[in-house]
């Protein structure tokens, strides 16, 4: 029920540090895995890491926001597969202009920097979702969209205004695309969202971590505020990943799984 064997799965964001982690699971459990990134040197030695171990594996080019690019990507993941059984729509981050720092004007807030957060976030979900989702949901198969959400669609975390609007609006629109898909294909292709908690990635290093790898003020309070009392590990958000691309998940639709050792579930008494 959790075998991918042969499913031909997309990840966005997959030159991220937590897209590569879903690259490995995914081509571990036997799918075909596109990595679809910006960064060409790194979506290619993954690729080439992948083929290595004897799976499948094919890096894009290609930019979430450029409809264009994504055509293309489409057609060429129909050229070497013929199909698409699922998606994961893994990019996204924070923009440092749509942060309000603890001593700045929250009356002043930097709208266009709200609206590249939106776009990346939002939209680098959504415009993926139009171009292969429509491919999942007209094909022969079942398939499945995995979204990445966010603590800081969960509850308030100060600072992040921008990414956090922004990932509150990827999870309606994980419900809202949930519910239409079932009235029109019925349970041919279902969303959900994973909300992964604290991970240390190349965008939050800095600010969670000192050079020495001790914490930020910030990183002790999320720690502080972690039950399990530590940052997660990138693959420990596989389990849920698979689960929701694979069989097993057959009857979930329209849920955002929180990933997070406890931190949304924690009052902080």
């Amino acid at each position: 029920m959790f075998n991918l064997e042969d499913k031909v799965i997309v990840v966005t964001g997959g030159t991220g540090i937590l897209g590569g982690a879903f690259v490995k699971a995914i081509s571990e459990a036997g799918g075909k895995v596109v990595i679809l990134g910006r960064n060409q040197a790194e979506g290619e030695e993954r690729a080439d890491q992948v083929r290595q171990t004897g799976r499948e594996a094919l890096f894009i080019a290609a930019d979430v926001l450029n409809e264009a690019d994504l055509q293309q990507a489409c057609g060429q993941v129909l050229k070497a597969y013929g199909k698409i059984d699922g998606l994961v729509n893994g990019a996204g981050g924070n923009i440092p202009e749509a942060v309000i720092g603890p001593g700045e004007d929250i009356f002043k807030i930097d709208l266009p920097a709200l609206r590249r957060a939106f776009e990346l976030n939002l939209f680098g979900t959504i415009l993926p979702t139009t171009v292969f989702g429509r491919v999942i949901a007209e094909g022969a198969g079942k398939g499945s969209i995995v979204n990445i959400s966010s603590m800081a669609a969960q509850s308030a975390i100060t600072r992040v205004l921008g990414y956090s609007m922004a990932k509150a609006a990827v999870d309606n629109f994980t419900r809202w695309m949930a519910v239409e898909l079932a009235n029109r294909y019925g349970d041919k292709v279902r969303m959900n969202a994973i909300a992964p908690g604290f991970f240390i990635t190349h965008q939050n290093r800095r600010l969670l971590t000192n050079e020495d790898g001790s914490y930020t003020d910030r990183g002790e309070a999320v720690i502080r505020n972690t039950p399990y009392k530590r940052f997660g590990q990138p693959e420990e958000l596989n389990g849920a990943l698979l689960w929701l691309l694979g069989d097993a998940s057959s009857f979930v639709s329209g849920e955002v799984i929180c990933v997070d050792g406890g931190f949304h579930i924690f009052s902080g008494v």
